[in-house]
């Protein structure tokens, strides 16, 4: 019985070792970007982005806790808005602010979340005028503390983040092209 014990502990410290190794070798940092042409100016789009009292309209994550509490502080909009949410464990808890608003090209937030996991992010918006069209980036970039490798080991950032970013975008795009 003492060998099975010793084995089994054996076998679970290597487990344990090589989801180290493999966490250890991820990049330091992240970024998921994701981007789509939008058949509107890039001053409708902005306008949208540039307020977070409008991100209701168009966010993926405004609708995966309709119970989520929501505090805006700051400027009305632009740089130096500020808004704050707490709600269930699919969207945890977090505040966002502008940090840059460079109309109608480029949208700066610094993105803290705290619960269920702290991170501290940026997200980039450029809408960048093509023809009749504008082609619209929506970027998180950040670091990629140990924690945050080791999930990496067992999920994919830019796919999971990826497709709320997808949602996102299709929603902007369907509220301004109207």
């Amino acid at each position: 019985m003492l060998e099975i014990i010793a084995i089994i502990a054996v076998v679970l410290a290597i487990a344990i070792a090589m989801i180290l190794i493999l966490a250890a070798i991820k990049p330091n940092t992240f970024s998921v970007r994701r981007a789509t042409m939008v058949k509107a100016p890039p001053e409708k789009i902005f306008a949208v982005i540039n307020d977070f009292h409008q991100w209701g309209t168009w966010s993926p994550y405004e609708h995966k806790d309709p119970a989520m509490k929501r505090t805006y502080s700051g400027a009305e909009s632009g740089k130096g808005a500020i808004y704050a949410w707490e709600g269930n464990k699919n969207v945890g808890s977090g505040r966002m602010e502008v940090l840059d608003a460079s109309a109608p090209s480029k949208i700066v937030i610094k993105l803290d979340f705290f619960t269920p996991f702290e991170g501290h992010n940026t997200a980039e918006f450029t809408m960048l005028p093509q023809g009749d069209a504008t082609n619209v980036t929506w970027l998180m970039h950040g670091p990629a503390p140990l924690m945050s490798k080791v999930m990496q080991v067992f999920i994919n950032l830019d796919n999971m983040i990826g497709k709320d970013f997808e949602t996102g975008l299709a929603n902007l795009k369907r509220l301004t092209e109207r």
